[in-house]
């Protein structure tokens, strides 16, 4: 594979080809081709535990090799960065594995399945720091440059002191009763479902827009079907397959639903489903301050609502800011303004930020830290949904576990 520009290479082998896989393909393929990169990413190797799936895949998204075996990508010598992008029981060994044989580290959210791998990656990753390793996890809707612009109104002041931040996250994947049983729907593959699948998105969202922490939580979570058909052929992008004849539990969350507190004092309200009928892949964010609010919604991603409320009665109302000036958050490598971008873009620029956060040795953003305070907050979530929705503190940076 040629490259055009004469940057050092950064030899990235990523864990895992499924959805992720590919989503995650997409950006080291394209962002040295859009931005200009101090290094350019040269997609080394890709591994899977099916020798001919695997194959087939890197041949598909642009890899130079295949492997099998996660032990054997971590020491290649033509990999300095390691993608994770398997399932999160696999989340906290191979990127502790990874980190300990000198590799850079970008792991797919949510970080773990527990709070104790988190914790053990994030002290993996502050010993590699030491080193001269960076550690980043995925969480690509930070890359949206309408949330990212959004992000800067706030941190200008733009809303001034905060009071609401509502968010839901809502998808309709498992309405069907007959849809099989995939590892999303199994604890001790996927730590939880649509708390940790959707509700690990949207709140760092909310912890990134507000630049303040969730402090604790009051929650209901439900799983509207118990049993599910057992997969009986090869996965697809959800990790699922056509069901067979027998059934197995559903170990894991279907909908939560939760209020929270901000450090700050704002008020805050989340909501994830898998069985929101019509919704495919409905993200909606807004936020009350002040001086204004503002709001998101991932279906009209080029798009921010924003109202200032200083105007006068009879003219003010929310109003379209169209995200697509050069001025706006990654906009200055792509199209002229008014051409929108796409979900694939969020890893575009995740990729440009990593590499930019690797050749100047800062610390990019969101850290393992970060994904640990997320995990946190999900846990404190499920505690609070086991005791009736008791409202439950969250365990801070600092504070002892």
């Amino acid at each position: 594979m040629s490259h055009d520009t004469t940057a050092p290479a950064l030899g990235v082998g990523m864990v895992g080809y499924a959805f992720m896989g590919a989503a995650h393909s997409q950006g080291w393929r394209t962002a040295a081709r859009v931005f200009d990169l101090p290094l350019t990413p040269v997609m080394a190797a890709i591994c899977g535990r099916d020798e001919d799936k695997v194959a087939a895949a890197a041949r598909k998204m642009g890899w130079a090799a295949a492997e099998t075996d996660w032990r054997r990508l971590i020491t290649r010598d033509d990999v300095q960065l390691v993608d994770v992008c398997t399932p999160g029981d696999s989340h906290a060994e191979i990127a502790i594995a990874a980190l300990e044989a000198g590799k850079h580290v970008l792991c797919e959210k949510p970080l773990a399945n527990t709070v104790a791998e988190a914790e053990a990656m994030v002290d993996a990753a502050a010993r590699a720091r030491e080193r001269g390793q960076l550690a980043m996890v995925g969480f690509n809707y930070r890359r949206v440059p309408a949330l990212a612009y959004a992000r800067e109104l706030i941190a200008r002041g733009r809303l001034g002191a905060l009071r609401h931040v509502r968010v839901t996250y809502l998808q309709d994947w498992l309405v069907d009763p007959e849809f099989p049983l995939a590892w999303r729907m199994q604890r001790e593959k996927a730590g939880s479902g649509a708390l940790g699948d959707l509700g690990a998105h949207i709140v760092d969202l909310a912890q990134f827009l507000t630049g303040e922490p969730l402090v604790g939580v009051s929650a209901q979570t439900e799983t509207f079907v118990k049993e599910r058909p057992l997969p009986s052929a090869a996965a697809g992008l959800s990790g699922a397959a056509a069901g067979g004849g027998e059934r197995g539990a559903v170990t894991v969350d279907d909908a939560a639903l939760f209020t929270g507190r901000m450090a700050s004092g704002a008020l805050a309200s989340f909501e994830v489903s898998r069985m929101a009928a019509g919704r495919k892949n409905a993200l909606s964010v807004e936020l009350n301050g002040e001086h204004g609010s503002l709001s998101f919604d991932l279906e009209r991603l080029n798009e921010l609502q924003l109202h200032d409320h200083a105007e006068p009665a009879e003219t003010a109302g929310f109003r379209r800011v169209l995200v697509t000036e050069p001025e706006h958050p990654y906009l200055e490598a792509w199209w002229p303004p008014g051409h929108g971008l796409g979900y694939e873009h969020t890893f575009v620029h995740q990729a440009r930020d990593l590499v930019h956060a690797i050749a100047t040795g800062a610390q990019p953003a969101p850290s393992f830290a970060d994904g640990l305070q997320v995990q946190r907050v999900l846990a404190a979530v499920e505690e609070s949904a086991e005791k009736n929705a008791v409202f439950t503190p969250v365990v801070q940076a600092g504070q002892a576990t």
